[in-house]
């Protein structure tokens, strides 16, 4: 596990922060195929920084002190799908990546919020046109970053500007540019805007997820839950989220069990029985925990569940539903923790190499 210390060189005039490694995975990247995302933006436009506070816990105050990237650096996450990040320089151009950009499933692209000028469209658009020549199913996202450092009308205003430039600069060099949809999201590393934006790009590179969003479904209408999210623990990234239509019914005995011949997650049976697991539970200790969210006037309870190593399970419950049906929820999270298992165990089966 690489170590989250950090560094300062201090000397009269400055404090710099010696850029510490990413935690990320220690396998080689020869041992199983990742998933490559290429993060790209001029300099200082904060691509490292976003790296750094996801992945490697850094706080953002302490990020105007990161050194500048001057070469590519290539880190490896594991979260539901293996990933490997390719944090780029900013002078680095679609020839200096060294693999064709076809090869990357997402683009990132980050532009300072404050710069509007010709520069940073100039260089998105050339990566843009790269990609879509290279992969035209590759995934374009821009992050309009330091958002901030804006009052909120002049942040509306300029990332309606930015989002208009981009598209006008891609119609004027090619009518067949007008498919190329690049997804804009307004980030800062001081809310929670980044880790949402970062979770809808994880989210289109998990192809499972169509599964992962099925089984919280029927494990939220099993377990009266009206929200449910999986989400890594590292980086605090969601994995998948619940589609929040099963609401609670009032009578906390009416606990469902519809669904339950569904492959997706067999939680209960039609006789009130619990499946079979059909394959052996993995030797782990899976912690939980539950608090109520209303103290003074108990209703809803949140309850966190570790599912894998890296992930974890957290729902929305009926406090009645916690305190009077616990061994059912316990159950139908061991089946949903059995059914994540196997989609990460075949996930990790056909990326091995060799």
């Amino acid at each position: 596990m690489a170590s989250n210390h950090v560094s300062y060189d201090a000397t009269a005039s400055n404090v710099r922060l010696t850029r510490p490694p990413l935690n990320g995975s220690k396998h080689s990247s020869s041992s199983i195929q990742r998933t490559k995302v290429l993060v790209l933006g001029l300099r200082r436009s904060g691509k490292s920084s976003i790296l750094q506070v996801l992945f490697n816990d850094l706080p953002p105050n302490q990020s105007f002190y990161l050194e500048p990237t001057y070469r590519i650096a290539k880190t490896q996450i594991d979260t539901v799908v293996p990933l490997e990040l390719w944090d780029t320089p900013g002078h680095a151009t679609p020839e200096s990546i060294g693999i064709p950009i076809g090869d990357f499933r997402s683009l990132i692209f980050v532009i300072d919020i404050r710069d509007l000028y010709n520069q940073p469209i100039t260089k998105l658009v050339s990566f843009v046109t790269a990609a879509f020549q290279s992969n035209p199913d590759i995934n374009i996202e821009v992050f309009v970053h330091k958002s901030e450092k804006l009052q909120e009308d002049d942040k509306i205003e300029n990332f309606r500007q930015i989002q208009e430039r981009v598209t006008d600069r891609l119609l004027d060099l090619a009518p067949e540019y007008e498919n190329i949809q690049p997804n804009f999201y307004l980030t800062s590393i001081y809310d929670h805007s980044l880790h949402e934006a970062f979770s809808r790009v994880l989210h289109k590179l998990i192809d499972s997820i169509p599964y992962l969003e099925d089984m919280l479904n029927v494990f939220c209408a099993n377990s009266q839950s009206p929200k449910a999210f999986l989400f890594d623990t590292k980086s605090r990234l969601s994995a998948s989220v619940s589609a929040s239509r099963h609401s609670p019914p009032e009578d906390p005995q009416s606990l469902s069990s519809n669904d339950a011949s569904s492959t997706s997650s067999p939680i209960m049976s039609t006789d009130g029985l619990p499946h079979a697991s059909k394959r052996t539970p993995k030797e782990m200790f899976y912690p939980s925990a539950a608090t109520s969210l209303h103290p003074s006037t108990p209703g809803t309870t949140l309850t966190y569940h570790e599912i894998t190593s890296s992930l974890a399970l957290m729902a929305l419950v009926p406090t009645s539903v916690y305190e009077g049906r616990r061994g059912l929820l316990e159950y139908n999270v061991v089946f949903f923790r059995e059914g994540v298992q196997e989609i990460c165990d075949v996930e990790k089966e056909t990326r091995e190499v060799g």
